[in-house]
Protein backbone atom coordinates (compact mmCIF):
# COMPACT_ATOMS: atom_id res chain seq x y z
CA UNK A 1 0.00 0.00 0.00
CA UNK A 2 1.41 3.15 -1.05
CA UNK A 3 0.63 6.51 -0.69
CA UNK A 4 -0.07 8.98 2.10
CA UNK A 5 -1.43 7.56 5.34
CA UNK A 6 -4.15 9.08 7.46
CA UNK A 7 -5.17 8.23 10.67
CA UNK A 8 -8.47 9.93 11.76
CA UNK A 9 -8.94 9.70 15.57
CA UNK A 10 -11.99 10.18 16.94
CA UNK A 11 -10.59 12.17 20.25
CA UNK A 12 -7.46 15.21 19.59
CA UNK A 13 -4.30 14.25 20.14
CA UNK A 14 -4.64 15.43 23.55
CA UNK A 15 -6.88 13.77 25.08
CA UNK A 16 -8.45 15.91 27.86
CA UNK A 17 -7.62 15.13 31.57
CA UNK A 18 -11.01 13.78 32.39
CA UNK A 19 -10.91 10.39 29.70
CA UNK A 20 -7.70 9.96 30.86
CA UNK A 21 -9.00 7.80 34.25
CA UNK A 22 -12.65 7.58 35.87
CA UNK A 23 -12.72 9.73 39.16
CA UNK A 24 -13.50 7.14 42.10
CA UNK A 25 -16.59 8.69 43.74
CA UNK A 26 -19.60 7.22 45.95
CA UNK A 27 -22.89 8.84 46.83
CA UNK A 28 -23.68 10.52 50.29
CA UNK A 29 -27.30 10.21 50.73
CA UNK A 30 -28.15 11.45 54.16
CA UNK A 31 -29.07 15.00 53.87
CA UNK A 32 -30.73 16.14 57.20
CA UNK A 33 -27.44 16.25 58.92
CA UNK A 34 -25.24 17.16 56.65
CA UNK A 35 -26.93 19.02 53.82
CA UNK A 36 -25.89 22.39 54.52
CA UNK A 37 -21.75 21.26 54.75
CA UNK A 38 -19.35 22.77 52.48
CA UNK A 39 -16.60 20.45 53.28
CA UNK A 40 -15.92 17.15 54.66
CA UNK A 41 -14.08 19.22 57.94
CA UNK A 42 -17.85 20.42 58.06
CA UNK A 43 -19.40 17.01 57.70
CA UNK A 44 -16.96 15.20 60.33
CA UNK A 45 -17.83 18.33 62.73
CA UNK A 46 -21.46 18.03 62.51
CA UNK A 47 -20.87 14.12 63.15
CA UNK A 48 -18.85 14.95 66.25
CA UNK A 49 -21.80 16.90 67.80
CA UNK A 50 -24.46 15.00 66.93
CA UNK A 51 -22.15 11.79 68.86
CA UNK A 52 -21.47 13.89 71.70
CA UNK A 53 -25.72 14.68 72.43
CA UNK A 54 -26.86 11.47 71.77
CA UNK A 55 -23.95 10.32 74.52
CA UNK A 56 -25.44 12.88 76.51
CA UNK A 57 -29.34 12.08 76.13
CA UNK A 58 -27.58 8.21 76.81
CA UNK A 59 -26.37 9.06 80.13
CA UNK A 60 -29.80 10.90 81.14
CA UNK A 61 -31.82 7.85 80.40
CA UNK A 62 -33.39 7.94 76.56
CA UNK A 63 -33.05 5.01 74.67
CA UNK A 64 -33.38 4.11 70.80
CA UNK A 65 -35.96 1.98 70.46
CA UNK A 66 -36.20 0.17 67.06
CA UNK A 67 -40.15 -1.04 65.59
CA UNK A 68 -41.01 -1.78 62.05
CA UNK A 69 -37.59 -0.31 60.59
CA UNK A 70 -38.63 3.35 62.24
CA UNK A 71 -35.92 4.24 64.99
CA UNK A 72 -37.31 6.55 68.05
CA UNK A 73 -35.63 7.66 71.07
CA UNK A 74 -37.90 7.53 74.10
CA UNK A 75 -37.68 8.18 77.70
CA UNK A 76 -39.58 6.45 80.61
CA UNK A 77 -39.97 9.94 82.43
CA UNK A 78 -41.66 12.27 80.48
CA UNK A 79 -40.53 15.06 82.39
CA UNK A 80 -36.81 14.37 81.53
CA UNK A 81 -38.71 14.45 77.95
CA UNK A 82 -39.95 17.72 77.87
CA UNK A 83 -37.16 19.11 79.94
CA UNK A 84 -34.92 18.83 77.02
CA UNK A 85 -37.10 20.38 75.18
CA UNK A 86 -38.52 17.30 73.08
CA UNK A 87 -41.98 17.36 71.47
CA UNK A 88 -43.92 13.69 71.13
CA UNK A 89 -44.62 12.24 68.58
CA UNK A 90 -47.56 10.42 69.98
CA UNK A 91 -51.17 10.59 68.75
CA UNK A 92 -52.79 13.28 70.20
CA UNK A 93 -54.85 10.71 72.43
CA UNK A 94 -52.35 9.77 74.37
CA UNK A 95 -50.44 13.17 75.04
CA UNK A 96 -53.96 14.18 76.43
CA UNK A 97 -53.88 14.34 80.55
CA UNK A 98 -57.05 14.47 81.99
CA UNK A 99 -58.19 16.99 84.33
CA UNK A 100 -60.34 15.90 87.17
CA UNK A 101 -61.99 18.99 88.07
CA UNK A 102 -62.22 22.01 85.76
CA UNK A 103 -62.33 23.95 89.26
CA UNK A 104 -58.46 23.43 90.55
Amino acid sequence: MVGNWRISAPWPAITPYFLNAAMSYFTWKEAGLTGDCASLEAMASRFEEAASLMRRMAKEGFQLEQNMKKQRITHPDPGVFEAWGFISEEPAVRQLTLISDLNV
